[in-house]
């Protein structure tokens, strides 16, 4: 029987492996994309992360109600949370690894987001860095900043729009990955 987007839940429903090639093949974009979104500094767990996605739509596609949603929000929603609980359970490893070390290291998401912008402005040079680091984590005015580093506010509008530019192109990049 042929796989179509109008009998895949069926299949999926009645075990059909043919259904889950199906699932690979139009969503597997789609899954890999939202993986890499949320686990884009932890390559090397996104490939056993989109397997714990595809295997919880196999396992609980009985939960799937159609009237409540689409196929895709639902693959979508599973694939999201799944790469959360992903991140999750690298935080946890890392924190148990660190103890058993005999250090105590507590992560939160905030401080992941931040350990990662650290890593994203290390590739600005020093000064601009500096800049960044004064407006959007000091939250000085860009008037503050030009005066405390005897510079002109345009000069410090010009660095924060090139340094915005280069670090989206960096993020893109990391996320194309």
């Amino acid at each position: 029987m042929k796989i179509t987007d109008e009998n895949v839940v069926k299949e999926l429903r009645s075990r059909n492996e043919k259904a889950l090639h199906f699932i690979i093949d139009i969503y597997g974009g789609l899954i890999t994309s939202i993986v890499r979104k949320h686990l884009f500094s932890l390559e090397d767990m996104q490939e056993e992360c989109i397997d714990d996605i595809l295997l919880a739509v196999w396992n609980h596609i009985k939960k799937f109600d159609e009237e409540k949603n689409s196929l895709k929000n639902w693959i979508a929603a599973v694939s999201k949370y799944k790469a959360i609980d992903t991140c999750r359970k690298y935080m946890k490893q890392a924190e148990r690894d660190s103890l058993n070390e005999g250090v105590y290291v507590t992560m939160t998401d905030h401080d992941v987001v931040s350990l990662e912008m650290e890593r994203m402005l290390d590739h600005l040079k020093k000064e601009d860095k500096e800049i960044f680091m004064k407006r959007y984590v000091e939250e000085e005015s860009v008037e503050e900043i030009a005066e405390s580093m005897g510079m002109k506010s345009g000069v410090i509008y010009n660095r924060l729009s090139r340094g915005r530019q280069k670090l989206r192109s960096l993020f893109l990049h990391s996320r194309a990955k």
